[in-house]
């Protein structure tokens, strides 16, 4: 049953973050004591904000009470959800995550069994553009971005974004839903973003 859960849930849960604009981009269960630990990975065009990572938290989190209520094997009962966006090191896989990192310096492993490292500067859903090469999505196994401490063509606002991150991204966001959404929406912005049902 265990091995069951994740696709289960993509399944379940991919229509919601679709739905909030997003894309599921990892779902992970792990147990924790009791509880499990319900971990989503979320992105978009432009980069995920905190307040985008609250709205797909709210959406997920009523979505999983509803199919804890359904099927409730699935879960046992009690969990805990955290909903981030990508890291820098998340793989690029798929041609979307080739477009939300134009301008960026990327090495790519190519089907061929070589490597290739350049400044992104095109993406569409046939190819790339990478260091003035056009590579086909077919010929690209992966990609990795690569930290840069100054990007040439950053913007003010992410000349300090060392980590490679969208600027508006926080891999360590966590929304704490005690059911007092008042408190919740006051409360400071750095808080991590969690969701935990009994």
């Amino acid at each position: 049953m265990a091995d069951a859960v994740v696709p289960r849930l993509t399944q379940l849960l991919a229509p919601v973050v679709t739905a909030s604009g997003h894309d599921l981009e990892g779902l992970e269960v792990t147990p924790a004591g009791r509880r499990r630990v319900v971990r989503m990975v979320v992105d978009r065009d432009g980069g995920v904000s905190l307040d985008d990572v609250a709205d797909v938290s709210r959406a997920v989190s009523e979505a999983l009470d509803d199919i804890d209520a359904r099927e409730p094997a699935l879960l046992g009962g009690a969990y805990v959800l955290e909903v981030s966006s990508p890291g820098v090191d998340r793989p690029l896989t798929e041609p979307r995550h080739w477009r939300r990192n134009v301008g960026r310096l990327v090495t790519a492993v190519l089907a061929d069994g070589t490597s290739e490292t350049g400044r992104l500067t095109a993406a569409d859903d046939d190819g790339v553009e990478l260091g003035g090469r056009r590579v086909a999505h077919a010929d690209l196994v992966r990609g990795k971005v690569q930290v840069e401490f100054n990007r040439p063509d950053a913007p003010a606002s992410e000349e300090s974004d060392v980590d490679g991150d969208h600027p508006d991204d926080d891999d360590d966001d966590a929304d704490e839903d005690d059911g007092d959404d008042a408190a919740d929406d006051a409360a400071d912005d750095d808080e991590p973003d969690t969701e935990e049902r009994a």
